[in-house]
Protein backbone atom coordinates (compact mmCIF):
# COMPACT_ATOMS: atom_id res chain seq x y z
CA UNK A 1 0.00 0.00 0.00
CA UNK A 2 2.84 2.67 0.71
CA UNK A 3 4.71 1.54 -2.33
CA UNK A 4 1.62 2.18 -4.17
CA UNK A 5 1.26 5.88 -2.80
CA UNK A 6 4.88 6.07 -3.60
CA UNK A 7 4.17 5.48 -7.02
CA UNK A 8 0.97 7.59 -7.70
CA UNK A 9 3.08 10.39 -5.54
CA UNK A 10 6.16 10.38 -8.21
CA UNK A 11 3.28 9.64 -11.14
CA UNK A 12 1.93 13.21 -9.89
CA UNK A 13 4.77 14.77 -9.40
CA UNK A 14 6.03 14.07 -13.01
CA UNK A 15 2.68 14.72 -13.97
CA UNK A 16 2.67 18.48 -12.95
CA UNK A 17 6.32 18.83 -13.94
CA UNK A 18 5.48 17.73 -17.74
CA UNK A 19 2.79 19.91 -17.70
CA UNK A 20 4.31 23.02 -16.40
CA UNK A 21 7.13 22.44 -18.94
CA UNK A 22 4.67 22.25 -21.93
CA UNK A 23 3.04 25.32 -20.88
CA UNK A 24 6.19 27.25 -20.42
CA UNK A 25 7.37 25.77 -24.04
CA UNK A 26 4.09 26.99 -25.50
CA UNK A 27 4.67 30.31 -23.87
CA UNK A 28 8.08 30.78 -25.75
CA UNK A 29 6.93 29.77 -29.24
CA UNK A 30 4.11 32.40 -28.69
CA UNK A 31 6.60 35.24 -27.72
CA UNK A 32 9.02 34.38 -30.64
CA UNK A 33 5.83 34.23 -32.85
CA UNK A 34 5.07 37.87 -31.40
CA UNK A 35 8.30 38.66 -31.80
CA UNK A 36 8.89 37.56 -35.84
CA UNK A 37 5.20 39.03 -36.34
CA UNK A 38 7.00 42.74 -34.91
CA UNK A 39 10.03 42.32 -36.76
CA UNK A 40 8.39 41.64 -39.96
CA UNK A 41 5.61 44.56 -39.46
CA UNK A 42 9.37 46.81 -38.52
CA UNK A 43 11.01 45.66 -41.40
CA UNK A 44 7.84 46.25 -43.76
CA UNK A 45 8.07 49.84 -42.41
CA UNK A 46 11.34 49.81 -42.92
CA UNK A 47 10.83 48.99 -46.48
CA UNK A 48 9.66 52.58 -47.37
CA UNK A 49 8.05 55.64 -45.53
CA UNK A 50 5.24 55.40 -43.23
CA UNK A 51 2.46 55.51 -44.73
CA UNK A 52 -0.92 56.73 -43.55
CA UNK A 53 -2.51 53.18 -43.32
CA UNK A 54 0.22 51.88 -41.37
CA UNK A 55 0.72 54.80 -39.01
CA UNK A 56 -3.15 53.91 -37.58
CA UNK A 57 -2.12 49.93 -37.43
CA UNK A 58 1.31 50.41 -35.44
CA UNK A 59 1.66 53.24 -33.52
CA UNK A 60 5.35 53.64 -31.58
CA UNK A 61 5.71 55.21 -28.03
CA UNK A 62 9.00 57.75 -27.71
CA UNK A 63 10.53 55.55 -25.45
CA UNK A 64 10.30 52.26 -27.64
CA UNK A 65 12.21 54.37 -30.63
CA UNK A 66 15.33 54.58 -29.16
CA UNK A 67 15.88 50.91 -28.41
CA UNK A 68 13.79 49.89 -31.76
CA UNK A 69 15.80 51.48 -34.23
CA UNK A 70 19.74 51.91 -34.42
CA UNK A 71 21.04 51.10 -37.32
CA UNK A 72 21.94 53.54 -40.07
CA UNK A 73 19.35 51.99 -42.30
CA UNK A 74 17.32 52.72 -40.31
CA UNK A 75 17.52 56.60 -40.45
CA UNK A 76 17.41 55.86 -44.29
CA UNK A 77 13.69 54.93 -44.16
CA UNK A 78 12.43 58.65 -42.29
CA UNK A 79 12.88 61.90 -43.00
CA UNK A 80 15.57 63.68 -41.26
CA UNK A 81 15.52 66.73 -39.44
CA UNK A 82 18.99 68.31 -38.42
CA UNK A 83 19.52 70.56 -36.16
CA UNK A 84 22.36 72.91 -38.24
CA UNK A 85 23.14 75.41 -35.27
CA UNK A 86 22.51 72.87 -32.61
CA UNK A 87 20.07 73.71 -29.10
CA UNK A 88 19.59 70.18 -28.48
CA UNK A 89 23.14 67.92 -27.67
CA UNK A 90 21.55 64.74 -29.17
CA UNK A 91 23.77 62.94 -31.95
CA UNK A 92 20.25 61.23 -33.07
CA UNK A 93 17.32 59.93 -31.95
CA UNK A 94 13.96 59.04 -33.23
CA UNK A 95 10.94 60.92 -31.99
CA UNK A 96 7.07 60.58 -32.48
CA UNK A 97 5.03 63.22 -33.09
CA UNK A 98 1.00 62.10 -33.01
CA UNK A 99 1.20 59.81 -35.80
CA UNK A 100 4.59 60.68 -37.65
CA UNK A 101 8.01 59.53 -36.56
CA UNK A 102 11.35 61.86 -37.55
CA UNK A 103 14.75 61.69 -36.91
CA UNK A 104 16.35 64.42 -35.27
CA UNK A 105 19.99 64.75 -35.14
CA UNK A 106 23.00 67.40 -35.04
CA UNK A 107 25.53 65.14 -37.17
CA UNK A 108 26.26 67.87 -39.75
CA UNK A 109 27.39 64.50 -42.30
CA UNK A 110 23.68 63.94 -42.54
CA UNK A 111 22.91 67.20 -45.15
CA UNK A 112 23.24 65.57 -48.03
CA UNK A 113 21.53 62.39 -46.98
CA UNK A 114 18.84 61.78 -49.27
CA UNK A 115 16.12 61.48 -46.70
CA UNK A 116 16.85 65.00 -44.86
CA UNK A 117 14.25 66.92 -45.56
CA UNK A 118 14.75 70.27 -42.95
CA UNK A 119 17.29 72.16 -41.31
CA UNK A 120 16.62 73.84 -37.53
CA UNK A 121 18.32 76.72 -36.94
CA UNK A 122 18.56 78.44 -32.80
CA UNK A 123 18.71 81.80 -33.89
CA UNK A 124 21.78 83.57 -31.57
CA UNK A 125 23.57 81.09 -33.32
CA UNK A 126 22.63 81.29 -36.55
CA UNK A 127 25.47 82.39 -38.60
CA UNK A 128 26.87 82.65 -42.60
CA UNK A 129 30.00 80.90 -41.52
CA UNK A 130 28.35 77.63 -42.70
CA UNK A 131 24.74 77.10 -44.18
CA UNK A 132 23.72 73.93 -45.35
CA UNK A 133 23.72 74.79 -49.51
CA UNK A 134 23.30 74.28 -51.98
CA UNK A 135 19.31 74.02 -50.84
CA UNK A 136 17.53 71.58 -52.42
CA UNK A 137 13.63 72.39 -53.41
CA UNK A 138 12.90 69.44 -50.56
CA UNK A 139 14.49 71.39 -47.99
CA UNK A 140 12.96 73.15 -45.30
CA UNK A 141 14.31 75.93 -43.08
CA UNK A 142 13.34 76.27 -39.83
CA UNK A 143 13.92 78.66 -37.07
CA UNK A 144 13.75 78.74 -33.52
CA UNK A 145 14.22 82.14 -31.82
CA UNK A 146 13.11 83.26 -28.49
CA UNK A 147 15.58 85.91 -27.68
CA UNK A 148 15.57 89.21 -27.77
CA UNK A 149 16.72 90.50 -31.58
CA UNK A 150 20.00 92.05 -29.64
CA UNK A 151 21.20 88.31 -29.95
CA UNK A 152 21.13 88.35 -33.46
CA UNK A 153 20.03 91.74 -35.81
CA UNK A 154 20.14 89.75 -38.87
CA UNK A 155 17.17 87.74 -38.05
CA UNK A 156 14.86 91.00 -37.53
CA UNK A 157 15.11 91.98 -40.96
CA UNK A 158 12.58 90.78 -44.02
CA UNK A 159 15.28 89.45 -46.23
CA UNK A 160 16.37 86.91 -43.19
CA UNK A 161 13.25 86.15 -42.14
CA UNK A 162 11.65 85.05 -45.29
CA UNK A 163 13.81 82.68 -45.89
CA UNK A 164 12.74 80.40 -43.07
CA UNK A 165 9.34 77.96 -43.99
CA UNK A 166 8.51 77.32 -40.07
CA UNK A 167 9.19 79.59 -36.94
CA UNK A 168 8.84 79.71 -33.36
CA UNK A 169 9.53 83.02 -32.36
CA UNK A 170 7.97 85.58 -30.01
CA UNK A 171 5.74 87.24 -32.73
CA UNK A 172 2.49 86.38 -32.77
CA UNK A 173 2.78 85.99 -36.53
CA UNK A 174 4.76 83.13 -35.85
CA UNK A 175 3.99 79.46 -36.73
CA UNK A 176 4.28 78.60 -33.40
CA UNK A 177 4.46 81.64 -31.17
CA UNK A 178 5.91 82.21 -28.29
CA UNK A 179 4.84 85.21 -26.50
CA UNK A 180 3.99 83.93 -23.32
CA UNK A 181 6.95 81.56 -23.23
CA UNK A 182 7.61 83.43 -19.76
CA UNK A 183 4.45 82.88 -18.24
CA UNK A 184 3.07 79.68 -16.68
CA UNK A 185 -0.47 79.83 -16.79
CA UNK A 186 -3.47 82.05 -16.00
CA UNK A 187 -3.95 80.53 -12.43
CA UNK A 188 -0.14 82.29 -11.29
CA UNK A 189 -2.00 85.79 -12.56
CA UNK A 190 -4.50 85.17 -10.21
CA UNK A 191 -2.92 83.55 -7.28
CA UNK A 192 -2.56 85.79 -3.95
CA UNK A 193 0.30 83.99 -2.79
CA UNK A 194 2.61 86.80 -2.75
CA UNK A 195 0.68 89.07 -2.51
CA UNK A 196 1.11 92.25 0.41
CA UNK A 197 -1.91 94.10 1.86
CA UNK A 198 -1.96 97.54 0.44
CA UNK A 199 -1.89 98.59 4.44
CA UNK A 200 1.21 97.05 4.95
CA UNK A 201 3.00 97.95 1.36
CA UNK A 202 1.93 101.71 2.76
CA UNK A 203 3.77 101.14 6.45
CA UNK A 204 6.87 99.46 4.15
CA UNK A 205 7.16 103.02 2.39
CA UNK A 206 8.59 104.20 4.76
CA UNK A 207 11.90 102.44 4.34
CA UNK A 208 11.42 101.32 1.11
CA UNK A 209 10.90 103.65 -2.59
CA UNK A 210 7.71 103.31 -4.11
CA UNK A 211 9.39 102.20 -7.31
CA UNK A 212 11.71 99.21 -7.47
CA UNK A 213 14.54 98.42 -10.85
CA UNK A 214 16.25 95.35 -10.92
CA UNK A 215 18.35 95.15 -13.95
CA UNK A 216 22.13 93.65 -14.69
CA UNK A 217 21.96 94.35 -18.09
CA UNK A 218 22.72 97.34 -18.47
CA UNK A 219 22.74 100.19 -21.61
CA UNK A 220 20.59 98.04 -24.09
CA UNK A 221 19.49 98.76 -26.95
CA UNK A 222 15.98 100.00 -25.39
CA UNK A 223 17.74 102.89 -23.80
CA UNK A 224 15.90 101.83 -20.30
CA UNK A 225 18.65 102.79 -18.32
CA UNK A 226 18.70 106.84 -20.17
CA UNK A 227 15.20 106.53 -19.03
CA UNK A 228 15.07 105.39 -15.36
CA UNK A 229 18.46 107.54 -14.47
CA UNK A 230 16.22 110.17 -15.90
CA UNK A 231 12.96 109.15 -13.70
CA UNK A 232 15.27 109.24 -10.51
CA UNK A 233 15.81 113.08 -10.49
CA UNK A 234 11.71 113.40 -10.45
CA UNK A 235 11.02 110.24 -7.60
CA UNK A 236 13.07 107.61 -5.93
CA UNK A 237 13.69 104.49 -7.02
CA UNK A 238 15.28 101.28 -4.92
CA UNK A 239 17.84 99.95 -8.08
CA UNK A 240 18.99 96.23 -7.03
CA UNK A 241 20.67 95.38 -10.19
CA UNK A 242 24.27 96.21 -11.53
CA UNK A 243 22.74 98.92 -13.51
CA UNK A 244 21.76 102.01 -11.66
CA UNK A 245 22.77 100.56 -8.24
CA UNK A 246 21.67 101.94 -5.23
CA UNK A 247 20.51 98.90 -2.85
CA UNK A 248 22.13 95.81 -1.97
CA UNK A 249 20.03 92.36 -1.91
CA UNK A 250 21.16 89.73 0.46
CA UNK A 251 24.73 88.05 -0.26
CA UNK A 252 22.49 84.72 -1.63
CA UNK A 253 20.18 86.70 -3.72
CA UNK A 254 22.83 88.91 -5.68
CA UNK A 255 23.07 86.20 -8.39
CA UNK A 256 20.89 87.02 -11.52
CA UNK A 257 20.22 83.46 -11.48
CA UNK A 258 18.30 84.05 -7.84
CA UNK A 259 15.81 86.00 -9.42
CA UNK A 260 13.28 82.87 -9.08
CA UNK A 261 14.05 82.49 -5.78
CA UNK A 262 11.02 83.10 -3.23
CA UNK A 263 12.78 85.12 -1.03
CA UNK A 264 13.77 87.90 -3.51
CA UNK A 265 9.90 87.49 -4.85
CA UNK A 266 9.38 88.46 -1.21
CA UNK A 267 11.47 91.19 -1.37
CA UNK A 268 9.46 92.82 -4.93
CA UNK A 269 6.00 91.69 -3.22
CA UNK A 270 6.89 94.88 -1.05
CA UNK A 271 6.64 97.47 -3.50
CA UNK A 272 4.18 99.17 -5.00
CA UNK A 273 5.26 99.66 -8.35
CA UNK A 274 8.13 97.53 -10.57
CA UNK A 275 9.71 98.96 -13.30
CA UNK A 276 9.21 96.41 -16.02
CA UNK A 277 11.52 97.81 -19.44
CA UNK A 278 12.47 95.38 -22.04
CA UNK A 279 15.69 95.24 -23.26
CA UNK A 280 14.84 96.04 -27.13
CA UNK A 281 11.58 97.19 -28.52
CA UNK A 282 10.27 94.74 -30.83
CA UNK A 283 6.24 93.46 -31.26
CA UNK A 284 5.19 91.14 -28.50
CA UNK A 285 8.76 91.34 -27.01
CA UNK A 286 7.42 90.49 -23.49
CA UNK A 287 9.27 88.78 -20.85
CA UNK A 288 9.55 87.95 -16.70
CA UNK A 289 9.67 91.84 -16.54
CA UNK A 290 6.02 92.24 -17.03
CA UNK A 291 4.49 88.79 -15.44
CA UNK A 292 7.07 88.57 -12.69
CA UNK A 293 5.19 92.03 -10.53
CA UNK A 294 1.76 90.74 -12.37
CA UNK A 295 2.05 87.48 -10.42
CA UNK A 296 3.16 89.09 -7.06
CA UNK A 297 0.82 91.49 -7.32
CA UNK A 298 2.80 94.33 -8.01
CA UNK A 299 1.60 97.23 -10.47
CA UNK A 300 4.28 97.43 -13.63
CA UNK A 301 5.19 100.02 -14.96
CA UNK A 302 6.04 98.87 -18.45
CA UNK A 303 8.14 100.10 -21.69
CA UNK A 304 8.94 97.76 -24.49
CA UNK A 305 6.36 95.81 -26.63
CA UNK A 306 3.94 98.63 -28.59
CA UNK A 307 1.28 96.33 -28.31
CA UNK A 308 1.29 95.25 -25.01
CA UNK A 309 -1.74 96.11 -24.39
CA UNK A 310 -3.39 93.00 -26.39
CA UNK A 311 -2.11 90.74 -23.88
CA UNK A 312 -2.42 92.78 -20.30
CA UNK A 313 -4.82 90.48 -18.27
CA UNK A 314 -7.42 93.48 -18.10
CA UNK A 315 -7.22 97.01 -19.25
CA UNK A 316 -5.85 98.73 -16.33
CA UNK A 317 -3.63 96.39 -15.23
CA UNK A 318 -0.13 98.33 -15.43
CA UNK A 319 0.84 101.81 -16.08
CA UNK A 320 2.58 102.20 -19.63
CA UNK A 321 5.35 104.50 -20.04
CA UNK A 322 4.52 105.11 -23.66
CA UNK A 323 1.36 107.69 -22.01
CA UNK A 324 3.68 110.23 -20.34
CA UNK A 325 5.35 112.59 -22.60
CA UNK A 326 8.53 112.40 -20.03
CA UNK A 327 10.03 110.97 -16.96
CA UNK A 328 8.83 113.74 -14.89
CA UNK A 329 5.06 113.29 -16.03
CA UNK A 330 5.13 109.64 -14.97
CA UNK A 331 6.73 110.54 -11.66
CA UNK A 332 4.17 112.95 -10.79
CA UNK A 333 1.39 110.14 -11.76
CA UNK A 334 3.48 107.41 -9.73
CA UNK A 335 3.31 110.20 -6.78
CA UNK A 336 -0.59 110.69 -7.11
CA UNK A 337 -1.35 106.62 -6.74
CA UNK A 338 0.96 106.30 -3.53
CA UNK A 339 -1.07 108.82 -2.10
CA UNK A 340 -4.58 107.62 -3.28
CA UNK A 341 -5.26 104.06 -2.28
CA UNK A 342 -8.25 103.48 -4.33
CA UNK A 343 -6.69 104.68 -6.90
CA UNK A 344 -3.58 102.82 -6.94
CA UNK A 345 -6.29 99.67 -6.02
CA UNK A 346 -8.05 99.88 -8.81
CA UNK A 347 -5.19 98.51 -10.91
CA UNK A 348 -5.08 95.19 -8.98
CA UNK A 349 -8.85 94.74 -8.61
CA UNK A 350 -8.92 92.30 -11.86
CA UNK A 351 -6.26 90.47 -8.95
CA UNK A 352 -8.36 90.95 -6.20
CA UNK A 353 -11.34 89.43 -7.80
CA UNK A 354 -9.85 87.09 -9.82
CA UNK A 355 -10.77 88.58 -13.19
CA UNK A 356 -9.04 88.06 -16.23
CA UNK A 357 -11.33 90.13 -19.31
CA UNK A 358 -8.39 89.72 -21.97
CA UNK A 359 -9.89 87.19 -24.52
CA UNK A 360 -6.67 87.35 -26.28
CA UNK A 361 -4.50 86.15 -23.51
CA UNK A 362 -6.97 83.54 -22.14
CA UNK A 363 -7.42 82.16 -25.79
CA UNK A 364 -3.76 82.21 -26.30
CA UNK A 365 -2.91 80.62 -23.14
CA UNK A 366 -6.13 78.24 -23.73
CA UNK A 367 -4.69 77.21 -27.00
CA UNK A 368 -0.96 76.59 -26.61
CA UNK A 369 0.51 73.64 -27.38
CA UNK A 370 3.41 73.70 -24.79
CA UNK A 371 3.91 74.12 -21.06
CA UNK A 372 6.81 76.53 -19.26
CA UNK A 373 7.34 74.57 -16.09
CA UNK A 374 5.18 72.06 -16.30
CA UNK A 375 5.74 68.43 -16.75
CA UNK A 376 3.09 67.15 -17.82
CA UNK A 377 3.09 68.82 -21.18
CA UNK A 378 5.85 69.21 -24.24
CA UNK A 379 8.39 71.95 -23.67
CA UNK A 380 8.19 74.32 -26.40
CA UNK A 381 11.35 72.72 -28.29
CA UNK A 382 9.82 69.47 -28.35
CA UNK A 383 6.60 70.86 -29.94
CA UNK A 384 8.63 72.87 -32.84
CA UNK A 385 10.71 69.97 -33.69
CA UNK A 386 6.98 68.23 -33.74
CA UNK A 387 5.25 71.16 -35.65
CA UNK A 388 8.22 70.77 -38.77
CA UNK A 389 8.22 66.89 -38.07
CA UNK A 390 4.41 67.13 -38.95
CA UNK A 391 4.53 69.29 -41.74
CA UNK A 392 7.32 67.54 -43.75
CA UNK A 393 5.40 64.06 -43.18
CA UNK A 394 2.19 66.38 -44.73
CA UNK A 395 4.29 66.90 -47.92
CA UNK A 396 5.25 63.23 -48.01
CA UNK A 397 1.68 62.59 -48.04
CA UNK A 398 0.88 65.16 -50.31
CA UNK A 399 3.26 63.87 -52.76
CA UNK A 400 1.99 60.40 -52.96
CA UNK A 401 -1.77 61.80 -53.53
CA UNK A 402 0.13 63.86 -56.94
CA UNK A 403 -0.26 67.13 -55.50
CA UNK A 404 1.88 69.82 -54.83
CA UNK A 405 3.87 70.33 -51.85
CA UNK A 406 2.89 72.56 -49.10
CA UNK A 407 5.06 75.86 -48.81
CA UNK A 408 5.10 77.62 -45.89
CA UNK A 409 7.04 80.81 -45.47
CA UNK A 410 7.42 83.64 -42.51
CA UNK A 411 5.53 86.84 -43.41
CA UNK A 412 6.85 90.03 -43.73
CA UNK A 413 5.93 91.48 -40.49
CA UNK A 414 6.84 88.32 -38.71
CA UNK A 415 9.81 90.45 -36.08
CA UNK A 416 9.19 93.68 -36.44
CA UNK A 417 11.76 95.27 -34.39
CA UNK A 418 12.23 98.83 -35.52
CA UNK A 419 16.19 100.72 -35.18
CA UNK A 420 17.05 101.07 -31.85
CA UNK A 421 16.44 104.68 -30.71
CA UNK A 422 17.77 107.06 -28.17
CA UNK A 423 15.22 109.27 -26.05
CA UNK A 424 15.81 112.88 -26.21
CA UNK A 425 17.42 114.15 -22.98
CA UNK A 426 19.78 111.00 -23.07
CA UNK A 427 22.61 112.35 -24.85
CA UNK A 428 24.88 112.89 -22.03
CA UNK A 429 24.55 109.59 -20.45
CA UNK A 430 26.48 106.08 -21.24
CA UNK A 431 22.89 105.21 -22.58
CA UNK A 432 23.06 107.36 -25.58
CA UNK A 433 26.77 106.87 -26.29
CA UNK A 434 26.02 103.12 -26.00
CA UNK A 435 23.53 103.19 -28.61
CA UNK A 436 24.89 105.58 -31.14
CA UNK A 437 28.37 103.74 -31.10
CA UNK A 438 26.77 100.07 -30.83
CA UNK A 439 23.00 99.53 -31.25
CA UNK A 440 22.39 101.88 -33.97
CA UNK A 441 25.65 100.73 -35.79
CA UNK A 442 24.89 97.34 -35.35
CA UNK A 443 21.09 97.40 -36.51
CA UNK A 444 22.11 99.26 -39.89
CA UNK A 445 25.37 96.47 -40.13
CA UNK A 446 22.70 93.66 -39.45
CA UNK A 447 20.45 95.06 -42.85
CA UNK A 448 23.63 95.28 -44.94
CA UNK A 449 24.20 91.96 -43.76
CA UNK A 450 20.50 90.42 -44.53
CA UNK A 451 20.37 91.61 -47.69
CA UNK A 452 23.84 89.86 -48.80
CA UNK A 453 23.04 86.93 -47.20
CA UNK A 454 19.17 87.06 -49.29
CA UNK A 455 21.26 87.75 -52.42
CA UNK A 456 24.47 84.77 -51.98
CA UNK A 457 21.27 81.85 -50.56
CA UNK A 458 19.38 82.76 -53.36
CA UNK A 459 22.34 81.69 -55.75
CA UNK A 460 21.93 78.38 -54.05
CA UNK A 461 25.84 77.30 -53.69
CA UNK A 462 28.11 77.42 -51.13
CA UNK A 463 29.79 81.26 -50.73
CA UNK A 464 32.95 82.28 -48.66
CA UNK A 465 32.91 84.15 -46.19
CA UNK A 466 35.44 86.60 -48.18
CA UNK A 467 32.50 86.98 -51.02
CA UNK A 468 29.96 87.68 -48.09
CA UNK A 469 31.98 90.45 -46.67
CA UNK A 470 32.63 92.01 -50.24
CA UNK A 471 29.16 91.96 -50.80
CA UNK A 472 27.89 93.72 -48.02
CA UNK A 473 30.35 96.28 -47.81
CA UNK A 474 29.59 97.18 -51.68
CA UNK A 475 25.72 97.71 -50.41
Amino acid sequence: MIRMRRKILWASCFCFAAAFFLVLTLQVITELGNSENKVSVISSLHSSPLKPGERHSFQFKKQELHSSFKTESDVNRYPVLLWWSPLTGETGRFSQCGEDVCFFTINKTYQHNQMTRAFLFYGTDFSIDSLPLPRKEYHDWALFHEESPKNNYKLFHEATITLFNHTATFSRHSHLPLTTQYLEGVEVLKSSRFMIPLQMKNSLRKRLAPLVYVQSDCNPPSDRDSYVRELMCHIEVDSYGECLHNKDLPQHLRNPAAMDDGNFLKILAQYKFVLAFENAICEDYITEKLWRPLKLGVVPVYFGSPSIVDWLPSNKSAILVSSFSHPRDLAHYIKTLDRDDEEYESYLQWKLKGDISNPRLLRAMKERKWGVQDITQDNYIDTFECMVCNRVWENIRRKEKGWLPQRWEAQVNHLSCPKPEAFWFSSSNPGWISLQKMWIPSFEQSKKEAWALRHLVERNKNFTAEEFWMLVFKE
